[in-house]
């Protein structure tokens, strides 16, 4: 026994070492660039291909061949990666979602880069490059970790690769060459991707497919270390290893010994589950930086073509069209990608999962083999699988609660490969499992205009989200979290109807591809196969209609009649220059004519949520305007007590709780809106050893502005923060006439009448000013659609500008698109984070008049600014506050 132990532990060593070897790497590319490199397998499965071509085809000693491959090659790989795709993107755009789509794009073009020059066949004669000897190869790796850690704490080029990772610019002007950090962060990580390929093709299947799966699934061992530790990532990569190989002794009887089996196959992918789903989330800081572009208007002529070019197979394919019917059933899959990432703005790498599932659920539940469910006619069991896939969606949409960016996207990928282990690849579920088509659509043509007819009401149902209540809110979601949070946005519940939706689209286009090809291919629904699509939809437009049935068409026509990996080659190129040059897309869609929503300026919707509109940040008065976009000025604004009564939300005060015209009191007269109170008792709230508020007492009444200053750090922002529901105090209570709302999140405060603005501008630049402004409308405290068009005209906003995309205004406008969706949601109180920020002295005094219309109307209206001139003419009282307290 204690003979077996040590063997077994010897293997797990040596498995746990290759591992590690990726872990390192993974860590040393992410802590030089800030980039997770999911290219990582598809590196290590070139270098091996590599290798073998050298040392097998061509017939050089393994000594020359490994030194050309792992010196040469990969490195090599590393250092065109970062020079010709991720050093523009870190440079100009400063954007992880186009470098985590850049990314997805080196892997996929990688791999049908190798299944074109290699072929997809496995290959069983990879060269042994160190001894089958587990404790060479653990020396080799404990080497390499001691190396890079000596190098990262004790020398210079270590503390150079601090600073850059801590703040890139800032190292620059300090005289670090960042580039060449990058890019022996890229050289390094890819000599270890190869590494890891060379020492793991012998013993396992080298194909473009098999390889970078595998090396995907031991990314857990970085997410374990948080990618920083590298003693962490090789302690987690031994030890997992060595545990996986111990399981491999353990035969309990019954159905547990599938599931150990399945377990003990499959240990690093529980562990990329348990890391990426439980553990805090890595990267979650890089939130996308860059708004969203607003969403490609598709002209009818393109609808009229696509729909042509998808019915000319039913004249010119015969009766055989065993090719064409995957194109409508896999735009049905990618519509999932629509509604999720497209509109949601959220990274999903694991819509195959949900298609696969459609697809065998359908198989099972037609077989009479899914448990507790009778045999059901194909039809039923597409739409009862439909509806079993949709819950499922869960599995990703819980962990985008609190999850952005990386982190988001390690948790989607892991929910991705760990159904495809555990459930695709396993006999307990696919053994002896066979799909027919219903009674009557046994012809191809016969079921291809069925999937036509399936594809345009997919089609019709994702158009009509899109332009409805909930695909603003998406898009709002999407473009601007807190701020969609701020407007009444119920965030975390509609993220969670996003993945819903999307899992069921998913299933319905996964059913009918099974359907369609009569069987249940797990390989079709693999994880890598998941990554080309996420790709193909994001480069062809996410939040667009035509995108999902260009990129069906092209994944199936390319790789049609070839040796496969056309597609996945096109794809990454395609992927890539995404990343390198941004502004092609909206070129190309200018030349074919398509335009954005209501106006003329052509842009790809890139389909990820950005973090507010990134060339408006804060600025100083008279501060230049950020685009040539016409801009309406300001109404002539009505003097303080005097809003104009044009019986909506401008004229009737936002804040008088049912947002309707004053009804008449006994004896004629207008009844006054009611008064609410909003008060802050004893708050007191610490970041670790700093007080940042130490009990302040506040009062907002209701008919006043009340002004908050003091200096930087002083408590203000945090003390506002808590008021809206951004923060949670320590201690103390918030409470809204009397009642306790501390623990109300700031939607829920928003929908009981307390509306915000911020200080850095959060609008929604996909959207148009009028549809900023319909969200608050939509969602905030009244719910009234009617009250956009008086908030309009109060603002200045019913000319053109309405149409425009917030995305091209100026800084001044844009203040007053924010205060807009405020005060369309009828609130009572108002709190305004520096709402003249970045205004000149015109629009100022506009903003002035307006505020006090606001207060003389019955609005309670808390100003935070730095401005004591204007404070001075419109507050009514003013608060200093120092050191966390309220001091006069």
């Amino acid at each position: 026994m204690s003979s077996l132990t040590y063997d077994l532990t010897l293997a797990g060593l040596a498995v746990g070492s290759a591992a590690a070897l990726t872990g390192i790497g993974l860590i040393v590319t992410y802590r030089a660039t800030g980039v997770l490199n999911l290219a990582q397998g598809a590196i290590a499965m070139v270098c091996a291909y590599v290798l073998r071509e050298f040392a097998v085809e061509w017939g050089w000693p393994l000594p020359l061949a490994a030194a050309v491959t792992l010196l040469v090659v990969a490195p090599g790989i590393g250092l065109v990666l970062d020079r010709l795709v991720f050093r523009p993107i870190a440079v100009l755009e400063e954007d992880p979602a186009r470098a985590l789509v850049a990314s997805i794009g080196v892997f996929v073009l990688l791999v049908g880069g190798a299944a074109l020059l290699w072929g997809n066949g496995a290959r069983s004669d990879a060269p042994e490059l160190l001894p089958d000897d587990p404790w060479v190869q653990l020396s080799a790796v404990l080497l390499l970790a001691v190396l890079v850690t000596a190098v990262t704490r004790w020398t210079r080029f270590g503390r150079e690769l601090r600073a850059v990772v801590d703040n890139r610019a800032l190292a620059a002007l300090g005289g670090i060459d960042a580039d060449r950090v990058s890019a022996v962060g890229w050289a390094f990580g890819s000599f270890t991707a190869g590494l890891t390929g060379v020492l793991l093709a012998p013993y396992v299947r080298l194909d473009p497919y098999g390889l970078p799966l595998l090396v995907v699934e031991v990314i857990a061992v970085a997410v374990v270390a948080r990618m920083r530790s590298l003693a962490v990532a090789v302690a987690a990569a031994l030890a997992i290893g060595v545990a996986q190989a111990q399981l491999t002794r353990l035969h309990p009887s019954g159905w547990g010994e599938q599931l150990l089996q399945a377990v003990g196959a499959n240990l690093f992918v529980v562990a990329l589950l348990i890391a990426a789903l439980m553990l805090p989330g890595v990267g979650a800081q890089s939130t996308l930086a860059r708004a969203a572009s607003p969403a490609v208007r598709v002209p009818g002529v393109v609808w009229l073509v696509a729909g042509i070019l998808f019915l000319l197979p039913l004249g010119f394919a015969g009766s055989d069209l065993h090719t064409s019917i995957q194109v409508p059933a896999l735009a049905v899959i990618l519509l999932s990608l629509v509604v999720v990432t497209g509109r949601g703005g959220q990274i999903s790498l694991g819509q195959a999962a949900y298609a696969g599932l459609g697809a065998l659920f359908t198989a099972l539940l037609a077989a009479g083999r899914f448990p507790g469910l009778p045999a059901m006619p194909e039809l039923l069991a597409l739409v009862v699988a439909v509806l079993l896939v949709a819950p499922l969606g869960l599995l990703t949409g819980w962990p985008a609660i609190g999850r952005h960016g990386l982190a988001l996207a390690l948790a989607t990928l892991a929910v991705g490969v760990g159904v495809s282990r555990f459930v695709f690849a396993q006999p307990y579920a696919t053994a002896g499992l066979s799909l027919s088509r219903p009674t009557g659509l046994t012809s191809d043509r016969a079921y291809y205009v069925v999937e036509l007819a399936v594809l345009a009401c997919a089609l019709l149902a994702v158009s009509a989200l899109r332009r409805g209540r909930t695909g603003r809110a998406l898009a709002a979601l999407r473009d601007h979290e807190p701020g969609a949070s701020a407007a009444g946005v119920r965030v975390a519940s509609l993220k969670l109807l996003a993945f819903v939706l999307g899992a069921a689209l998913a299933a319905l286009g996964g059913g009918l591809l099974g359907m369609g090809v009569r069987a249940f291919d797990p390989e079709a629904y693999d994880p890598v196969r998941g990554l080309l699509w996420f790709a193909a939809v994001v480069v062809l437009g996410a939040d667009n209609l035509v995108g999902p049935l260009v990129a069906a068409a092209l994944l199936v026509g390319l790789d049609a009649g070839t040796r496969g990996g056309v597609a996945a080659a096109v794809i990454g190129i395609l992927a890539v220059l995404i990343g390198r040059f941004p502004d092609a897309p909206n070129r190309a869609f200018g030349r074919l004519g398509l335009t954005t929503s209501r106006h003329g300026h052509a842009r790809l919707a890139t389909g990820v949520a950005g973090a507010g509109v990134a060339s408006t940040g804060r600025r100083g008065r008279g501060a230049g305007r950020v685009a040539a976009a016409p801009t309406a000025g300001p109404a002539p604004a009505p003097g303080p007590g005097q809003v104009p009564r044009t019986g909506g939300a401008g004229s009737r005060a936002p804040g008088s709780g049912a947002g309707k015209p004053g009804r008449p009191a006994r004896g004629g007269a207008t009844r006054p809106p009611p008064a609410h109170t909003l008060v802050a008792r004893g708050v007191r709230l610490r970041y670790r050893d700093f007080t940042a508020l130490a009990g302040v007492d506040l009062v907002l009444p209701s008919g006043q502005i009340t002004a908050l200053i003091g200096s930087n750090g002083a408590g203000k922002t945090t003390l506002f923060n808590c008021l809206c529901g951004t923060l949670r105090p320590d201690r103390g209570r918030v409470e809204l006439d009397g009642v306790d709302i501390t623990r109300l999140p700031e939607h829920a405060r928003t929908r009981l009448g307390i509306a915000r603005t911020f200080q850095q501008l959060a609008v929604f630049a996909s959207l148009t000013v009028e549809e900023n402004v319909r969200i608050g409308a939509e969602q905030g405290h009244r719910r009234d659609p009617s009250a956009v068009e008086p908030v309009l005209r109060l603002l200045g906003l019913d000319g053109p500008v309405r149409d425009l995309p917030a995305a091209g205004l100026s800084t001044g406008a844009l203040r007053r698109v924010e205060l807009g969706r405020a005060l369309a949601g009828g609130p009572h109180t108002l709190l305004l984070d520096e709402p003249a920020a970045g205004l000149d002295a015109v629009e100022a005094e506009a903003l002035a008049r307006i505020l006090g219309a606001l207060a003389a109307d019955g609005m309670a209206v808390l100003v935070v600014e730095h401005d004591l001139d204007l404070v001075a003419r419109i507050a009514q009282t003013v608060h200093v506050m120092e050191a966390g307290r309220i001091v006069r």
